[in-house]
């Protein structure tokens, strides 16, 4: 089998899900995110882009249900043992096929809970599945029950994530000597995934971001490539990644003379991200986080420049994104905890002058200051 954590692991995350279940008072739970089939029992598919549903019952039990491509997957990757398939045919429901499986569980009429916020259950499986449902059970959205267990890290999570931060850095290394005036983002994207892959890393759960000139201003990906010019600025957001881990990295690199800008928006955002490392404690929130944040880019001036959220958690995620909950933002009361792994990244994007600026790294909390868990320091490059 190719799990990638001890039983024992598999096991503790387990309990932990069963003791939150009870305190809700569930008898079962319907888990549709992948990230959190993926973290309790090791299954890894691109397959929830189908339906499928994991179904936790109170005492522990497991059953997923899932098609006939996903069937040897499940078995080589987890520790799920009993696997119900749904049939592949014109007007297939297989909410009907999960209303049949629960009744088999015995679990007609109980309190179950259901995972609806995530990418493994869209809108329209959703609505067939509450059509089945309200007139089984009691049911109850359990979005965040996983998820929020999924925060804090084990001391196996943490080593997966300080191996993809290693990757990371690998990446920003591969890249370096390709950003120079004549560099081709093609090359330089090439080489930091291919980074990526030599060192045993894995596809990312979104796409780097990579943009020059006008381009280095936007914050997501988009087709189409260029090459750098004499004096030139590029914005790059990437991240290592290991048995789907994350540890996310960002910076904005300037080709050629350093403006008088470029220089102010770096400032700001090292000064930034400085007070954001002095707030990540235990004792403070994510709120408290993104409020150093804002203060320091207050302070520089560039309050319409920046963005309304500076950061989220990182681990194991899935398509289409490795952003994780929770998100540093305003008034956002989720406390800081040792063992979390948090990506913090200061943006600004100035469109009066087209001028950007971007600097973030991947953190470890501990019972006092957080442990960047990147090699590389904080200077602003210049190629």
């Amino acid at each position: 089998m190719a799990l990638h954590f001890e039983r024992t692991e598999f096991d503790a995350r387990r309990d932990r899900l069963i003791l939150e279940m009870a305190d809700r008072k569930l008898d079962a739970i319907l888990l549709f995110a992948q990230e959190s089939m993926y973290w309790l029992t090791g299954y890894d598919t691109f397959g929830f882009c189908f339906f499928q549903c994991l179904v936790v019952k109170a005492d522990g039990s497991m059953v997923l249900l899932t098609r006939s491509a996903d069937l040897r997957q499940a078995k080589h990757t987890s520790i799920i043992e009993n696997i119900v398939l749904w049939t592949d045919r014109d007007n297939a429901n297989p909410a009907i096929d999960l209303r049949n499986l629960l009744n088999d569980m015995d679990l007609l009429g109980c309190n179950i809970g259901i995972e609806y916020d995530t990418h493994g259950l869209t809108a329209f499986n959703g609505r067939r599945l509450d059509e089945q449902m309200q007139t089984f059970g009691k049911i109850s959205d359990a979005s965040g029950i996983v998820s929020r267990l999924r925060v804090v890290k084990s001391p196996a999570e943490i080593r997966k994530i300080e191996k993809a931060a290693s990757l990371s850095d690998d990446a920003l290394d591969a890249a370096l000597p390709l950003i120079k005036q004549g560099g081709d983002e093609g090359a330089i994207l090439a080489a930091m995934q291919g980074a990526i892959f030599a060192g045993g890393g894995d596809y990312p759960a979104n796409e780097f971001i990579i943009g020059s000139g006008v381009d280095a201003l936007l914050c997501r990906y988009k087709a189409g490539r260029r090459k750098l010019t004499k004096n030139d600025q590029l914005t790059l957001e990437w991240a290592g990644v290991f048995h789907h881990y994350h540890a996310a990295m960002m910076r904005t690199a300037v080709v050629g003379k350093v403006s008088k800008r470029h220089q102010e928006l770096y400032e700001a955002c090292r000064d930034a991200l400085l007070a954001v490392e002095k707030t990540m404690v235990p004792g403070k929130t994510f709120g408290d986080v993104f409020d150093a944040h804002a203060r320091v880019m207050e302070t520089h001036g560039m309050t319409r420049h920046r963005l309304n959220a500076c950061g989220y958690s990182q681990g194991a995620r899935f398509t289409p994104s490795w952003m994780d909950m929770p998100m540093f933002y305003t008034g956002n009361p989720e406390p800081i905890a040792p063992n979390m792994t948090l990506f913090a990244h200061m943006i600004i994007m100035d469109s009066d002058t087209e001028t950007a600026m971007t600097l973030g790294r991947t953190y470890l909390t501990t019972e006092g200051d957080p442990r960047p868990l990147s090699r590389h320091d904080l200077d602003l490059i210049v190629r």
